[in-house]
């Protein structure tokens, strides 16, 4: 199973640039493509969506023969048809030579990192009956809750795989990969607004955008929308980048700010109190003294009365839309002054009022567009809270040239599942989750919840611990968690001491050397029936998948053909309520016809889930489309263009307004208290957070955490995301590997730790030397990039290399050698409590580097 990436290489023609360009066409097509502009005799434009990261873009493929050479975006598209470089990488994917072709089974009864599976080829019937007899196993021994469900990438079909099979079959263990990329980005909003979701911006009348770590020409969300607009943003408003790294972003806006890693929440406080103190707050949002007064005054608490020729007149702060900004003030900004937040941040002060009077003046056309990089620490939930509340102090919610927050596309609702579980299963269901969401020091709260968020990265030491069971079998979909969660060592101890588990996978990665059934995934966008809903541009929509070519080898759709197969041999064993579910209430919208396959339900089902938006009856509220097939040639359907204010006064928060004291916060919170009999301080220590009683409600400062003493470990280490990163899968094609300099500070070919000059002399480092970067958690080995481009005492390395199993590019020997290093490798097993949240930013880990 083993080939080095340079006989690879020596095989097809000697370089990775070389090798992405050998021919997958006949030949008379080939020397057509470079005419192919358009739809002609020779090709056709077919619509489908790329899920390559959250954006979720709605693309065209010229198919050829059977083929699809190249993509483009859709100009049906709210991103102006506008696409990035990961749709076109998807190419090299879908005609990977090492994507798994037929079912495997394991023949190697052992696991563990670098031990050979030995798989086999089988049926796909013996494949689906192995994984069926062992659901029958746990059904007989009135063990279903021991039944775990993971899922990573996923279109809008999850509620069959995802949300329903679980249920189906007696699990409540349905766990999805979210935590590992959003939900603390997403905790702040809720907080404040009380929308746990994307934000959409308008970026057509903004003046100024104050980027916390968002690298938005190349790895944030609306990607390509923004690609779009940067030159027409940059014409007419101030761009701030607020990064360790000097990003993509951050290179081309009007200033870079290279903080310290995980002090975000201390320069959003000092901000807030520049705009207070200064009084350059939005009175038409937030509102005002009575008296017109700016109390708000350095070091003071706002005054419950004041005496006006021996008379105490009371204090009164009139708001409007917005909840607590006084007690805001008195209980944490007072104090939060520039000055104080300088040796926090690392930023000066006099750039701290700078930026602050920028925004401010920006007014209601401010953006603080909050990301993954800023709230994605161990005490990330609040640093989110912060950098979203300025956007409530300039009143830029839902305002024209700021941040919003509008609905969805309509789609059909989930048939109700409830009929269909059986009785016995009851207690099962009953059961909580493996991942202990809200367990004592795991709020992981939503919509006031205790354990309304999933823990993803917490179901490794569950299932290690047994706690609060064990778990029996599992079946993961397009997910590699051994590889991109945090805590990879202990990942890899839960997966081999699995009793069971089958993959459902385009190729062999980290997490499938674990499984004893592989299951052949067919590409998104490329090979599958589907859909995703998003936003740009203030538009929500519905994109489309639908297969441009035939599936590579026996590859099924995942969320669809695989868990009706299943349900068809769980039927012939004597267990028919799946397949009753499926039949009955997935019929073809338009003949009433009772799938029978499986190719047939994954078309059905995707045809019923969309209907609303192709029947005709959504075509008041957005685009008109009146058939099935006009869907699958537009490829999109739109909603009209958001009305902007629509959410003013009807927050989904506690208060119906924007909170800058959350009682949203604190009331779940004392929902997660009451429930583990605690005081609220006792639950907010818990949650591994330092500020006790009413300031921890406001969004305050938190102290980062850091995993290694600064004697041994002097550098903070960080990591980024790499444009060509799709959804992390992008690392088997030689075009990511030949084109990877596009990534600031980055190298064609390489897999580079970089590091600031002036720390590069004071360890004897030049440009190219070997070196291991350690951590008290583990070791990877890496070349040394000397770059004025990321803050002195930090180290930054892409996220993405380190495959030791995924193909023969990613991976230097297939199996057992990485292909430079995985972060995760490095980073501490930790986690953002409130949210739930995989702390993958903020440099929470200490460093150091030897030269090799």
């Amino acid at each position: 199973m083993s080939i080095n990436r340079r006989d690879f290489l020596k095989t097809t023609a000697g370089t990775a640039a070389v090798a992405s360009t050998i021919s997958i066409f006949p030949e008379e097509v080939e020397a057509k493509t470079g005419e192919l502009g358009y739809e002609g005799e020779a090709g056709k434009w077919v619509a489908s969506t790329c899920q390559g990261c959250t954006s979720w873009c709605s693309i065209q493929g010229l198919v050829v023969d059977g083929k699809v050479i190249k993509v483009r975006g859709n100009p049906n598209s709210p991103s102006g048809g506008r696409i990035c470089p990961r749709p076109h990488l998807a190419l090299q994917q879908v005609y990977d030579p090492d994507r798994v072709k037929t079912p495997l089974k394991r023949t190697n009864p052992k696991k563990g990192r670098g031990i050979d599976p030995k798989f086999v080829p089988i049926s796909w019937d013996e494949a689906i009956n192995t994984i069926a007899d062992k659901i029958m196993e746990l059904i007989n021994a009135g063990e279903t809750h021991k039944f775990l469900l993971t899922r990573g990438r996923y279109t809008g079909m999850n509620e069959i795989m995802y949300g329903t099979f679980p249920k189906l079959i007696g699990s409540p263990n349905n766990i999805s990969h979210s935590a590992l990329c959003a939900d603390a980005e997403e905790f702040g909003r809720e907080q404040s607004e009380g929308y746990p979701a994307y934000a959409d911006f308008d970026l057509q009348n903004t003046r100024y955008i104050l980027g916390w770590s968002s690298d938005m020409v190349a790895s944030n969300r609306q990607t390509p929308w923004f690609i779009n607009q940067f030159g027409n943003v940059k014409d007419r408003a101030k761009i701030t980048t607020i990064d360790p790294r000097l990003s993509a972003t951050g290179a081309k806006s009007h200033r870079w700010l290279p903080i310290i890693p995980g002090t975000d929440g201390a320069l959003a406080i000092a901000i807030a109190h520049v705009i207070l103190s200064e009084g350059k707050w939005n009175r038409d949002f937030v509102g005002d003294f009575a008296d017109k007064v700016n109390y708000f005054v350095v070091g003071q608490e706002v005054p419950t009365e004041i005496i006006v020729e021996d008379k105490k007149i009371p204090v009164v702060f009139n708001e409007i839309h917005t909840n607590g900004v006084v007690a805001w003030w008195n209980l944490e900004l007072k104090d939060r002054t520039p000055e104080w937040a300088e040796p926090i941040t690392g930023i000066s002060a006099k750039e701290i009022r700078e930026v602050a009077r920028e925004f401010a003046e920006a007014g209601n056309r401010a953006i603080s567009w909050t990301s993954p990089g800023a709230s994605m620490q161990i005490r990330g939930g609040i640093s989110s809270f912060a950098c979203h509340a300025l956007n409530g102090l300039v009143g830029s919610v839902d305002s024209v040239g700021g941040i919003l927050q509008q609905g969805s596309a309509p789609t059909a609702k989930t048939p109700d599942v409830k009929p269909y579980i059986d009785p016995r299963f009851a207690d099962s269901l009953k059961k909580p989750k493996i991942d202990q969401r809200g367990t004592k020091g795991f709020p992981a709260l939503e919509h006031m919840k205790s354990g309304g968020f999933v823990c993803t990265s917490r179901v490794a030491q569950a299932m290690l611990d047994q706690d609060p069971y064990d778990i029996k079998m599992a079946i993961g979909y397009w997910n590699n968690w051994v590889f991109s969660s945090m805590g990879t060592k202990q990942w890899e101890e839960a997966m081999s001491k699995l009793p069971f588990f089958a993959h459902i996978t385009t190729n062999i990665a980290e997490m499938t050397m674990f499984a004893d059934i592989v299951l052949p995934a067919k590409m998104h966008m490329l090979e599958r029936y589907g859909f995703a809903k998003n936003k740009q541009n203030l538009t929500a929509y519905l994109s489309v998948h639908q297969p441009l070519i035939k599936p590579y080898g026996e590859a099924k759709t995942d969320e669809t053909e695989v868990p009706f197969m299943l349900a068809q041999a769980l039927a012939k064993k004597g267990f028919d309520l799946p397949l009753k579910y499926y039949q009955e209430n997935f019929k073809d919208p338009e003949t009433g016809k009772t799938p029978e396959t499986a190719e047939e339900f994954d078309f059905f089902a995707t045809k019923f889930f969309t209907k609303p938006c192709w029947d005709g009856s959504s075509n008041s509220k957005g685009d008109t489309i009146n058939s099935w097939a006009e869907l699958l040639e537009k490829g999109i359907w739109k909603t009209k263009r958001y009305k902007i204010g629509e959410k003013i006064g009807h927050f989904h928060t506690a208060t119906h307004k924007f909170e800058f004291f959350s009682e949203t916060l604190k009331a779940g919170m004392q929902n997660h208290a009451d429930k583990h009999k605690m005081t609220l301080d006792e639950a907010i220590e818990a949650a591994n957070y330092t500020v006790k009683g009413e300031q921890f409600f406001v969004p305050h400062y938190e102290p980062a955490v850091r995993y290694g003493d600064e004697t041994t470990y002097p550098f903070i280490f960080i990591d980024h995301r790499s444009r060509l990163n799709r959804e992390g899968r992008s690392q088997n094609t030689p075009w990511y590997y030949s084109t990877k300099s596009v990534d600031p500070g980055d190298e064609n070919e390489k897999d580079v730790t970089k590091l600031n000059p002036l720390d590069g002399k004071k360890l004897g480092l030049k440009n190219g030397d070997k070196v291991r970067v350690i951590s008290m958690f583990g070791t990877i080995e890496s070349e040394i990039k000397l770059w004025e481009g990321i803050r002195p005492g930090t180290v930054a390395k892409c996220y993405g290399q380190g495959h030791w199993a995924y193909g023969r590019v990613g991976s230097e020997i297939f199996g057992s050698k990485p292909r430079g290093g995985n972060n995760n490798d490095l980073y501490c097993y930790d986690w953002e409590r409130l949210s739930g949240s995989n702390p993958r930013h903020g440099g929470h880990t200490r460093v150091k580097i030897e030269k090799i």
